[in-house]
């Protein structure tokens, strides 16, 4: 039993904890229910959850959500465009985010995947200074997927 300031008033039935709880005109509440004994706390519930929701937002405020951002390829891209798709995902990788690159494969591309895949293999050698292949490149159906994070 811990009482109101923060003191411990020591281990007493649930009868007279709550008697005290009323006399001091607040709640009792259970801090620790699984310890044994359980853990009571003589404190304005209201309050409390107040407290607990206020550090709550606060605590979400300081994460970092990562979001994966994708670029799309295609088997017969040029030097220069796919300079431009890294500049894109070089940009992604700088504010945080995972790329998902993805070399989609349509009609008789589909004959000539394996020789394709020095096009991510490129890629991740172009941005090797700023990210590290987290996914190495794999066949899903028509599309061949990698996924790339900043280094740390």
């Amino acid at each position: 039993m811990i009482g109101e300031d923060g003191s411990q008033l020591g281990i007493m039935s649930a009868r007279e904890a709550y008697r005290l709880a009323q006399e001091a005109e607040l709640d009792l509440v259970k801090i620790a229910p699984t310890a044994k004994p359980p853990v009571c706390k003589i404190i304005d519930y209201g309050k409390y959850r107040y407290e607990m929701a206020r550090k709550e937002k606060e605590a979400k405020k300081k994460q970092k959500v990562i979001e994966i951002k994708e670029v799309r390829l295609s088997p017969n891209i040029d030097t220069n465009d796919l300079n431009t798709k890294m500049g894109a995902a070089r940009k992604f990788l700088e504010k945080g985010d995972k790329v998902k690159v993805t070399l989609r494969f349509r009609g008789r591309e589909m004959a000539h995947m394996s020789k394709s895949k020095y096009i991510l293999d490129d890629f991740a050698q172009g941005l090797a200074e700023i990210a590290v292949v987290d996914k190495p490149a794999k066949v899903e159906g028509r599309t061949m997927v990698m996924f790339l994070t900043a280094k740390r």
